[in-house]
């Protein structure tokens, strides 16, 4: 194992399986934590099963893995709205447990992915930049923040870097499905199985969706970035309301989606876009797959999976 190789928390996860993929084409040494089963993994890859906090693994693990990418999350934002503690249980606590081990490294670039979507509450301006304030009206939010804080502290550069990644909402293929988590991935497979769709609200919130392969592309040019030590929105840039969604869903899946509203939740930010200049200037990164063109590819998933099974 030499100090190339890259470490990715939550790499049975959405993005971080999407990236581990990545990687493994270019020809990276990955190696995985996960509490959970292995994923089929191909040459390449070590699984390793445990907590991201366990020390006998990162003790063995670490010293390789100059690069490390946290990607790891066991909540969203409607599964810790009226429990603090479970965000604390599953995310704050286990990512602590991982700081003192990194504590003990002499170098590293550790890139951890945290929520643009919701860091921000309701911005006064959109899009948001990275500039501005930080209310989060949520636990699960509280929770990246602290854990932003967190990794900031045992960041020492030059030779201990931290980036910042803040995505906005992504989708695509790979997503698999949860209730309540993941309104693109939702959608559509409430469309396919013909059931209906609770909108919390009037459906003109408004959010910024990021298709997976561009999320991707944008961790890989940090990779590419060994010294960096800055925050970045990643985001498409363009706002859509949840009732745009649906009838842009409508049209290219050709099928009508039984829509009910329902109260708005307090946890809920109403609007938020994302700023990504500041990655463009310093990477060359843009998002390049339209909404629409998305939609299709994570539609023709969503039926090739159906038809797999």
């Amino acid at each position: 194992m030499s100090g190339d190789d890259i470490l990715v928390l939550g790499g049975n996860g959405f993005i971080g399986s999407a990236l581990v993929r990545r990687l493994q084409t270019e020809g990276r040494h990955v190696h995985v934590i996960s509490p959970h089963s292995s994923p089929v993994l191909s040459s390449g890859v070590t699984f390793h099963r445990g907590s991201m906090g366990d020390d006998k693994i990162l003790k063995a693990i670490l010293p390789g893995c100059r690069t490390i990418v946290h990607a790891a999350s066991g909540t969203n934002p409607g599964s810790s709205a009226r429990c603090a503690s479970q965000e604390s249980r599953l995310n704050i606590s286990p990512s602590l447990s991982f700081v003192e081990a990194l504590d003990r490294q002499e170098e590293f670039h550790l890139i951890f992915v945290s929520s643009g979507g919701t860091v921000y509450g309701n911005p006064e301006t959109l899009p948001a930049s990275e500039e501005d304030a930080l209310h989060p009206l949520s636990y699960y939010a509280a929770g990246k923040i602290a854990l932003e804080a967190f990794f900031r502290v045992v960041a020492k550069p030059p030779m201990k870097t931290l980036s910042i990644v803040r995505p906005s909402n992504v989708y695509g293929p790979g997503q698999m499905f949860r209730p309540d988590f993941g309104v693109i991935r939702t959608m559509l497979e409430y469309l396919h199985r013909g059931h209906v769709m609770e909108i919390w609200g009037d459906g003109e919130t408004i959010r910024d969706y990021l298709y997976i392969d561009d999320m991707v592309e944008a961790i890989l040019r940090i990779v590419g970035q060994p010294t960096d030590n800055e925050t970045y929105n990643v985001g498409s840039g363009v706002g859509l309301s949840l009732n745009q969604i649906v009838r842009i869903i409508e049209r290219v899946c050709g099928t009508r989606l039984n829509v009910r509203y329902r109260a708005q939740r307090r946890s809920d930010v109403s609007g938020i876009v994302l700023d990504s200049s500041l990655l463009s200037r310093r990477t060359g990164w843009r998002s390049t797959v339209p909404f629409e063109e998305g939609i299709a590819k994570t539609w023709r998933w969503l039926l090739d999976q159906e038809n797999r099974t």
